[in-house]
């Protein structure tokens, strides 16, 4: 048939009456066995599977993805978590450091204070217990002169002289 069509001067092309050529068209599609159809009908299905398949990875990237960051996201809490707590830990014995020094500090100047006021209480005690000694020779003095003086008068009483 296209051996019978006519030359075309330019480009090799060939003019052919078009209802000869769709009824050669309509002849191929029937002589087309089923398996070409079945083969197209493959090749779609092929192709749906694929935007499938492509439709589905994408989505589990996505989910990987998003646990990937959460858990980025948790271990950077954990680790935010740590740091805080041996901040919060090294805050506390920092403090209880400091409550210590302060807590000696204090029994020392309390301690100090004591042994203050026990200085004081035995100065005041040796100065009552000089007072009072002072008194009682004051008053054995005054007492052996009397006593002497009796000595004497009884002596003198007697005829002895004393």
């Amino acid at each position: 048939m296209i051996a019978e069509g006519r030359r075309l001067p330019v480009g090799g092309g060939v003019v052919m009456p078009r209802q000869r050529l769709l009824d050669l068209v309509d002849r191929l599609r029937v002589a087309l066995p089923a398996e070409v159809y079945q083969a197209a009908e493959v090749l779609e299905q092929r192709e749906e599977l694929l935007a499938q398949a492509r439709e589905e990875a994408t989505r589990l990237l996505s989910r990987v993805q998003e646990e990937a960051e959460r858990r980025l996201s948790e271990s950077e809490l954990v680790r935010a978590a740590e740091e805080r707590a041996q901040e919060m830990a090294r805050e506390a014995q920092e403090r209880a450091n400091s409550l210590l020094r302060e807590a000696e500090a204090q029994a020392r100047l309390r301690l100090d204070e004591a042994e203050a006021l026990a200085r004081q209480q035995v100065e005041e005690a040796d100065a009552y217990a000089l007072q009072a000694l002072e008194r009682l020779e004051e008053q054995l003095t005054h007492l052996l002169e009397q006593v002497r003086r009796g000595i004497q008068a009884l002596e003198m009483r007697q005829g002895r002289p004393g």
